[in-house]
Order: C-alpha cells, then sequence, then structure tokens
C-alpha cells in the first residue's frame, strides 16, 4: 500500500523552523496519531519505514527533525537534549495539539528522542494525559557506562569530542555530526549517572510522574549506546509495573542480536519487532 510524504514547517523563534513530517495512507484514521523522533547523528529517515507501516495499520505519523538535522533550520544558538525536549518538543505539541487539533498521540522513540521525550514530559506534566502508549528504541540516558570498559569509551569520546568541537559521526556514514556543546550532556549524565539538567533539575527524580505505558526494546549487539543495562536502569526510573523492557537477542527467539540502528530500521525488524510495536500500541489505554 502506497504511503504519502508531506513536509509541514513548524516556526519557532525568528526565522527558525522545525522540519514536521506527516506520513499517512488511505488507511490512516483522524483518531489514531503518532508522534516520532530520531535521536543524535540521524534524521527522519531513521523513522521512515516504520512510519510507513504504522501509517498502513491505520496511523497519521508525525515525525518531527531536531535543528541543525534533516530539513529543520539550522539554529543561531548552541542547543542540546534539553533545549529541543524543552523548548522545540513544546512548540511541535503545541502545533499538534492546538492547531491542528489532535487530540491525543502514542509516541515511537529512537534512542535521543526517548531523552528528549522523557524531559519534556517531566518539565510539562499537564501534557501527559495527551499520551497512550510509547515505545523505546535504544533509549537511555545514564546507564551507558555501567561496566569499565564503557566508562573509558565514554570518557574517550568526550575527550575527543571536546578537542574537536564535535563529534564525528559523517565519517562513520552517519547523517550528521554533534557539536561538543550538545554531547557534553550525554556524556556527563552516563559518566556520572545522573540525569541532572542545566538548571540542576534531577530528571531522575521527575521520571515517576510519566505513567504512561513504555515499551522499551534494546538489542544485545548494542553494547555501548544503549546496552540493556542502560535501558533497564532508566526504565526502572520511571516506576511504573505496566513498564516492559523488550530485549532482543538471538538467545530470546530473535533472528539477530540487533545493534543500535538495525533495532527499528532493518528486514528483520520490520519482520518480528514492528508487529510488536502495532500490538504494544493498539492495546487499551489505562494509565
Amino acid at each position: 500500500m502506497e504511503t504519502q510524504e508531506e513536509l509541514l514547517k513548524v516556526k519557532t523563534e525568528g526565522k527558525e523552523y522545525i522540519a514536521l513530517w506527516k506520513i499517512s495512507s488511505p488507511k490512516s484514521e483522524g483518531a489514531k496519531n503518532i508522534f516520532l523522533n530520531h535521536g543524535t547523528f540521524s534524521d527522519r529517515r531513521i523513522c521512515l519505514s516504520i512510519s510507513q507501516y504504522l501509517a498502513t495499520k491505520g496511523y497519521n505519523c508525525w515525525i518531527m527533525e531536531w535543528r541543525n538535522h534533516g530539513h529543520s533550520s539550522p539554529s543561531n544558538k548552541k542547543i542540546n537534549f534539553e533545549n529541543i525536549g524543552t523548548d522545540d518538543y513544546l512548540i511541535v505539541f503545541k502545533y499538534l495539539f492546538n492547531t491542528l487539533k489532535v487530540s491525543n498521540l502514542d509516541c515511537v522513540m529512537h534512542s535521543g528522542g526517548g531523552i528528549c521525550l522523557s524531559i519534556f514530559l517531566a518539565a510539562n506534566p499537564k501534557y501527559i494525559s495527551k499520551f497512550n502508549r510509547i515505545v523505546f528504541f535504544g533509549s537511555q540516558a545514564y546507564g551507558a557506562a555501567y561496566n569499565y570498559k564503557n566508562y573509558a569509551k565514554t570518557l574517550i569520546g568526550k575527550y575527543v569530542s571536546a578537542l574537536l568541537g564535535y563529534s564525528p559521526a559523517k565519517m562513520f556514514g552517519r547523517p550528521h555530526n554533534e557539536d561538543h556543546f550538545f554531547m557534553k550532556q550525554w556524556y556527563d549524565w552516563n559518566l556520572t549517572k545522573k540525569f541532572i539538567g542545566m538548571n540542576g533539575v534531577d530528571y531522575e527524580k521527575e521520571l515517576p510522574k510519566i505513567d504512561i505505558p513504555i515499551l522499551s526494546i534494546c538489542g544485545k549487539g548494542d553494547d555501548y549506546i544503549a546496552p540493556k543495562e542502560g535501558c533497564e536502569l532508566f526504565l526502572n526510573a520511571f516506576q511504573n509495573s505496566k513498564n516492559k523492557l523488550l530485549f532482543c537477542s538471538i538467545e530470546n527467539g530473535f533472528k539477530e542480536d540487533y545493534n543500535h540502528s538495525r533495532l527499528l530500521q532493518s528486514r528483520n525488524s520490520s519482520a518480528e519487532i514492528w508487529p510488536l510495536v502495532a500490538d504494544w500500541l493498539n492495546k487499551k489505554q489505562s494509565h
């Protein structure tokens, strides 16, 4: 079934705008809406295939691209996870809820997108009732450096990022580099094992307010960015018995030990993980 792709430009301050893509199909229903977001070094393309799949299941899918990423504006100031989570998300959700009159949303978030959504909901608890269910793909904020090897890797990454002024990713085939100001938060959260904001907000203490059911999906092949230990630590911080961790590995009956990107975007993922996502989103909401 064919899907349609439409670019909407949501204005921020000045002449900047955030790219918001609507993916729909003839089966899409007005009342069924999913918000999707990518993580660092990425853009809408990591979310596009699963959006097309979910559109054929009756959803309207809305993919947001961070500023400095994809088709969004370059930013005239330094931004990081918190700026996206508290500023840009607020602008986009106001546009969806107030301008487009979307009544409620499910969410499918990859990597840093899950961090930004958690920051947004912690900072704006009045919006929690607007959300039905959430899926995290490889999302964690402060549990990457759970062993000595990963701690050393994180420390070296922070040093290289500071030295260059950015974290190089294009040389490894990723769409975007990230500047050091952006990545410093992630490195610091994981090195200190504390989810502390720029103004001293302890986001970990705010997470239990978010009582939206979350399915957190992680892969055995993702042993650094979002290892099982980090994803489990992050998910447990929400303290919601309805939340579920799904560990995708050969030993658990999956076709491969998924890495950070293949977990969301691969032929195997489309065959055995995406249907589980659709099942999770179709469950009755009761938070």
